[in-house]
This record gives C-alpha cells, structure tokens and sequence, in this order.
C-alpha cells in the first residue's frame, strides 16, 4: 500500500494567522460597510420627491399634470386652482399620483 510521509505536509503557522487575520479585517469593512448603508436616506425614486417644487403643464383644478425631474406625473391640487407655468410643492405621493400644494 502507497504511504505519505506527512512531514513533507506542513502549513506554516505564521500563515494560518495572517490568513485569519485577513479574513477578520474582510468580514469587519463588510459588516461596517453594511450598517453605513442601512443608515442612508433614501435618495431616488418616489419618497425623494416630497417637498420638491414641480412646474404646473396643465391647469390644477384640482387635477392636472406636473413636470419635475423630466417627467410629467397626475397631480391634484389641495390649494384649489392653479395656472400652467406655476410652481407648486409635492407634499405627499400615492401611487402614480402627487398632491401638491401652491408654492408661497
């Protein structure tokens, strides 16, 4: 039967520390990297629109149509009418639709 001298087998134990090491400071940036990014505001999409100021396409009676950020979004006015060319603030989302108020 083949036999294996194993004293020709050896890991050297200064490399099983740097290698543990190693992988000790990896999973530690990963875990901190994670908690900073669970930490951050949400910066696209719906939410981010609310307290924007938006250009009125279409008369808000109270329905109309906006434009902000290159898009035209449906729109219903809880300040009553408002002209084209006016500017008006997002204060809440629902759904596909903003409701917005007159800009001071």
């Amino acid at each position: 039967m083949f036999q294996i001298d194993p004293s020709w087998f050896q890991v050297d134990p200064w490399l099983i520390v740097v290698v543990a090491i190693g992988i000790v400071v990896f999973f530690v940036f990963v875990v901190i990297w994670a908690i900073r990014a669970h930490r951050y505001k949400v910066s696209a999409g719906r939410e981010d629109l609310i307290g924007k100021t938006a250009e009125v396409k279409t008369a808000l009676n109270p329905k109309g149509t906006v434009f902000i950020q290159g898009e035209q979004w449906a729109t219903i006015s809880e300040t009553g009418r408002v002209e084209p060319g006016e500017e008006v603030t997002i204060t809440k989302v629902d759904g596909l639709k903003l409701w917005v108020t007159k800009k001071q």
